[in-house]
């Protein structure tokens, strides 16, 4: 009876989070603010006032569930970008995708190393994890958002776009900080492996996904959002085991099927919709959770988190993301708030425990960082 009446208050723990994660949708939005935000605040306090909560938190199986939180995030922002809305906005998603990913982390490890005096290794797997946008606070931040031209778009399809960048380039890092003799020319390389890869596992597989659903009777789609969820798992898995990048696989797949939807029984879309609410959820609830706040005041990190929170938004991204944007036909208030409006969420924090398990120096201090900067970034930008 022990175990059963410990799995029991574990259950019931779990579910005390979950119900607070829930009224935290009300409370954000009384405050204005992303609800993601009330989500990473509250768990880690939870985290820090409840042992039973902490204990029952193990950092590895947290970059699992987050992974497979992202897959349905990513695969609904796919779907509701659709093919239309892409390509009208391709360039510039992938533009700054890609490139500004790469600018903003090498500003970030320069700014971290100079003005911090974090070493250069260390300072460059900082930059690598705080350089993408999240897919899962642009997407809640921006929806039912009514915004001219393309902004919605870009923003959008960049912050799919640069996750497989800024977990190619994080992973290269890490095993530069990590091993005395490794160099950053297979980051490349790999790279563009994961990309190409994903994109045609991505195509190929929302095609096939796409001819799956459609083919049923009607009597069939009641099961459809379930053949659905499976077939993007399946995606996520082949493109992974290929070398390919699963995320970016499962965004293009979304993206190929979005504007077929009404081909489909509606109920895949609300499904889905409802699953990457879930996973938003279950995501920043997690990563809340896996974070400890005593490690906040290790060397002054949420200090540096806070004044590199302003400098990127400000100063960093901005740099990085106008002159790639100088020849796309944007007006100039659109330009300024695509560079500005880099929203930072879930994926930093990810790569940022990805750090943390891949034994990187300092990592702790790394974690904590991140942390402050995506909460303010949530908070402020998003609100």
């Amino acid at each position: 009876m022990h175990d059963v009446d410990s799995f029991g208050a574990a259950v019931a723990v779990w579910g005390l989070v979950g119900s607070a994660a829930l009224l935290g949708h009300r409370l954000a939005g009384r405050l204005r603010i992303p609800a993601p935000a009330v989500f990473l605040v509250v768990a880690a306090i939870l985290s820090s006032e409840i042992k039973a909560v902490r204990d029952a938190v193990d950092l590895r199986i947290v970059v699992n569930l987050v992974t497979l939180a992202l897959i349905v995030i990513l695969f609904d922002g796919g779907l509701h970008l659709g093919r239309r809305r892409f390509r009208e906005a391709a360039a510039p998603i992938v533009v700054l995708g890609v490139f500004a990913t790469f600018a903003t982390t090498a500003l970030i490890g320069v700014v971290a190393h100079v003005v911090f005096g974090i070493e250069w290794k260390v300072a460059f797997v900082l930059g690598a994890a705080l350089a993408p946008t999240d897919p899962a606070v642009v997407f809640s931040v921006l929806a039912n958002k009514q915004i001219a031209g393309r902004t919605s778009a870009i923003l959008e399809g960049e912050s799919g776009f640069n996750d497989p960048a800024g977990i190619a380039l994080l992973l290269g890092f890490v095993e530069f900080a990590t091993h005395a003799h490794s160099s950053l020319l297979p980051v490349l390389g790999t790279f563009a492996v994961e990309m190409a890869a994903g994109a045609a596992i991505g195509i190929v597989g929302g095609i096939g996904l796409g001819r799956l659903l459609g083919s049923h009777a009607p009597l069939m789609t009641s099961r459809q959002p379930l053949r659905a969820l499976a077939g993007i798992l399946v995606i996520y898995g082949v493109a992974t085991i290929a070398h390919g990048s699963g995320f970016l696989a499962v965004l293009v797949a979304g993206i190929v099927m979005g504007d077929e939807q009404e081909r489909h029984d509606p109920s895949v879309e609300k499904f889905h919709s409802t699953l990457a609410n879930l996973g938003e959820i279950v995501a920043f609830v997690l990563l809340g959770l896996s974070i400890e706040l005593h490690s906040l005041t290790v060397e002054w990190a949420w200090l540096v988190g806070i004044v590199l929170a302003v400098v990127i938004a400000f100063v960093l991204r901005p740099l990085a993301c106008l002159p790639l944007l100088a020849r796309v036909r944007l007006q100039r208030k659109e330009k300024v708030f695509i560079a500005w409006a880099g929203l930072k969420g879930a994926v930093p924090i990810l790569l940022g425990a990805l750090a943390v398990t891949g034994g990187v120096p300092d990592a702790t201090r790394v974690y904590a960082i991140v942390f402050v900067v995506v909460t303010i970034s949530v908070v402020a930008q998003g609100g």
